[in-house]
């Protein structure tokens, strides 16, 4: 199944007009023709990378070892590469134009990435701009994923969109359950897959998803843990915290969520739910500038502003951070502050 893609790669020489030929991890060898981005020529086999900006080179996930000549290093990749990876040979996926012979390495859990089928079982309004939707597994029927990973939605071709594409969403569900999934989206002005899934996508629908992908997860750590989330960036941490429940798992656990209103807040109730069945677990909503009428009471300000406030040293504590790339690089800095080092502090950041 095609994933459309982007690529910004630079033009390289004449291509050859022969197939050229992938070698992925000295294991399996394809043949493709010439010309396309090696992350979407990889999508044509059923490999799937990572990739939550479309090929643009935004959010630096589709990373691979490509072991033979690939042309430079671009300024795009250039920004999402470190000076290790790069001396590394490592490489954005969507960068790399394919034409001539590739050896590749690829992490071995991304080989059994798969898609699935499914249909839009229903959508719930969470805040004017936030929505969340359930998801019932067809084909395959189930899914098994680590809470705090994401999967890829196809957004498919709509008026004023002539290509399909893939975003990525955390899940935001229950994983005793794996017959469904819930994504949790907020629109984003001029989105393409925002505008699919808010303008478009109705109950009942066919969706396309695969996966899962993603690190993000709970360590097997047992020192106190803090949470720190905005927007949309609440979904993860809803399916760690069922996850949390199902095994009871007791950490001490403070959740400071983000809202720019009163009125964006969202899953209020749930979360006072989770604090009454796990132990330990405390949830702190934090506004930036509540309604004058809306009688808040609570934490005011920049969520990390509340951390900087309610904490003095959290050497000790682990964090986990999703939100904007803004608010992630705003939050690490003040846990730094806080004696908190940088690997202990874990965070998806969705560009």
């Amino acid at each position: 199944m095609k994933q459309a893609q982007t690529s910004q790669a630079a033009t390289s020489p004449e291509k050859t007009q022969r197939p050229c030929r992938i070698d992925i991890n000295g294991r399996r060898t394809i043949a493709v023709a010439p010309g396309g981005s090696l992350l979407s020529v990889l999508a044509d086999h059923d490999i799937r990378l990572p990739s939550a900006c479309g090929g643009r080179a935004a959010c630096g996930l589709c990373k691979l070892k490509v072991l033979s000549d690939a042309g430079p290093i671009l300024p795009p990749e250039a920004k999402r590469l470190s000076q290790t990876e790069q001396a590394g040979r490592v490489r954005l996926a969507c960068q790399v134009l394919v034409n001539a012979d590739l050896s590749i390495r690829i992490p071995d859990e991304l080989l059994t990435v798969a898609e699935y089928r499914c249909v839009c079982a229903g959508i719930e309004d969470l805040t004017a701009d936030m929505k969340r939707f359930h998801l019932k597994l067809e084909d395959p029927p189930a899914i098994d994923f680590i809470p705090g990973q994401y999967v890829q939605l196809c957004c498919p071709a709509y008026p004023g969109h002539a290509e399909e594409l893939w975003r990525a969403y955390s899940v935001a569900s229950d994983p005793a359950r794996n017959d469904a999934i819930d994504l949790i989206i907020r629109r984003t002005a001029n989105g393409i897959s925002t505008t699919y899934c808010f303008d478009y996508l109705k109950t009942g629908d066919g969706v396309r998803i695969n996966g899962p992908y993603g690190d993000f997860h709970l360590s097997d750590a047992q020192t106190p843990m803090l949470f720190i989330a905005g927007g949309s960036g609440i979904a993860p941490f809803v399916s760690i915290l069922h996850h949390m429940r199902n095994i009871s798992i007791a950490r001490k656990v403070a959740f400071l969520f983000g809202a720019n209103r009163v009125r964006d807040l969202c899953l209020i109730d749930e979360m006072r739910q989770f604090e009454r069945t796990i132990s330990n677990f405390t949830f702190i909503p934090v506004v930036a500038e509540p309604e004058p009428d809306s009688g808040w009471t609570g934490e005011t300000g920049l969520v990390t502003q509340a951390v900087d406030r309610m904490f003095t040293d959290l050497n000790g504590y682990e964090a986990y951070l999703c939100g904007s790339p803004g608010m992630i690089d705003a939050a690490i800095a003040v846990l730094s502050r806080k004696n908190l080092p940088d690997d202990r502090i874990f965070y998806d950041k969705f560009a």
